[in-house]
């Protein structure tokens, strides 16, 4: 009934593997478009015309392809393999995409990828024309990255190598990027030295080269960014994911880069804005743009500024487009009270409120529910402080090109 030898379950390698055969990529193939609701009664079916351990493996391969497709998109996805920590940890396209036109504007032609992970970073610089060594000290991972390298006809661009990074002889690439391992047995690492490897360790490799890139986490302190890197913080669709320190570009710079675009913001080492009162129109910058602290950049170009002095919402009389900062029409300003609220949303017939908080201790969900929203009409309430009090603004986004 099938021409595999039964599986160890045990062995994610021969379960890789075994995809890889023709029976187990008609298999999986056939998995491309099913319903994880309906699994248990389809793994019955196909358990009797395929080992159990390979429906097995089918099944959970075709659920990390729908999970992957957010990040690498279906047609990439629908042919790639993963592993549950590859979907969670690795870079998503765009993100790649862009790092990977910033090597090649360097001119750089060749990289050592270390700690590459299921392959994500590498494919983006292969299809980018550059060669690629990719390195990753666990079997299954190394073993996926090679998988999708040839899945996607990269393999000739990329060389991938299960080892220790601390052994790689860097010496004959023209860059080095360093992706640590951020997540331990009790979750994310904030300590950029308990990064594997660390960070100094990665700056180290960066520094002999003539270009680097460290991928980061977003919260890394400012403080903590070398002197000779630059700093960028990346969001994609308003979602920051990453931070990235730049060696061999522009010492010192920060950049706050929003995709797609991609929209750059660079650092001009503004003072922090003045406060001022609630103008006609609210900005809410970009997570990346916050996280960067370019806050007064955004600021400056709106003709902005704050509403309060630890508050990074920008408001301004002018209402100008940016990529920077969502827009808001600001109808009502108001001093924090549930009761008063909850009132004007009646009588404006709201049924459909969102609620947003910077600097309240108030949760959205919770006032979301005792407001008890009713009516046709929408509205944005902000729970901040303006100049120290605890305020609500009240208002509505400016649709891109008016209000």
């Amino acid at each position: 009934m099938n021409d595999l030898d039964p599986l160890d379950p045990q062995d994610p390698l021969a379960a890789l593997a075994a995809l890889r055969t023709g029976q187990g990529a008609d298999l999986l193939a056939s998995l491309a478009d099913h319903d994880p609701a309906e699994e248990l009664a389809l793994a019955t079916r196909l358990r009797r015309d395929h080992p159990a351990a390979l429906v097995s493996a089918a099944l959970g391969q075709a659920r990390l392809r729908q999970r992957a497709a957010a990040k690498f998109g279906a047609e990439d996805a629908g042919r790639m393999f993963f592993t549950p920590n590859g979907v969670e940890q690795s870079t998503r396209r765009a993100v790649a995409e862009h790092r990977a036109r910033r090597f090649a504007a360097l001119g750089v032609r060749s990289v050592a990828d270390l700690c590459g992970g299921i392959g994500g970073d590498a494919l983006a610089l292969a299809r980018a024309g550059i060669r690629v060594l990719a390195v990753d000290r666990d079997p299954l991972t190394a073993a996926t990255a090679r998988a999708n390298a040839e899945a996607l006809g990269l393999a000739g661009l990329i060389e991938v190598r299960c080892g220790d990074v601390a052994d790689v002889d860097t010496s004959g690439y023209d860059a080095v990027f360093v992706d640590p391992a951020r997540r331990g047995g009790r979750g994310r690492i904030f300590d950029p030295e308990a990064y594997s490897p660390p960070l100094s360790w990665a700056v180290e490799a960066a520094r002999a080269r003539p270009h680097a890139a460290l991928k980061v986490a977003p919260g890394i302190p400012h403080e903590a960014v070398p002197e000779d890197a630059e700093a960028e913080w990346i969001s994609d669709g308003g979602d920051v994911k990453e931070a990235v320190l730049w060696f061999g570009t522009a010492p010192g710079a920060v950049r706050a880069t929003l995709l797609p675009g991609p929209h750059t913001l660079l650092g001009r080492g503004l003072p922090d804005p003045a406060v001022r009162e609630v103008g006609r129109y609210l900005y809410e910058p970009d997570g990346a743009v916050i996280r960067a602290h370019l806050v007064a950049e955004a600021a400056e170009d709106l003709s902005g500024g704050l509403i309060d002095a630890t508050i990074a919402y920008i408001t301004s009389d002018e209402l100008r487009p940016t990529p920077y900062a969502t827009a808001y029409e600001i109808t009502d300003v108001l001093p924090f009270g549930v009761k008063r609220l909850k009132t004007l949303l009646r009588e404006r017939e709201v049924g459909t409120l969102t609620v947003k908080k910077r600097g309240s201790a108030v949760e959205p969900e919770e006032l979301r529910r005792r407001m008890k929203p009713q009516g046709p009409n929408a509205a944005t309430v902000f729970l901040t402080r303006t100049d120290g009090a605890p305020s609500m603004l009240l208002g509505r986004p400016v649709r891109p090109g008016g209000r």
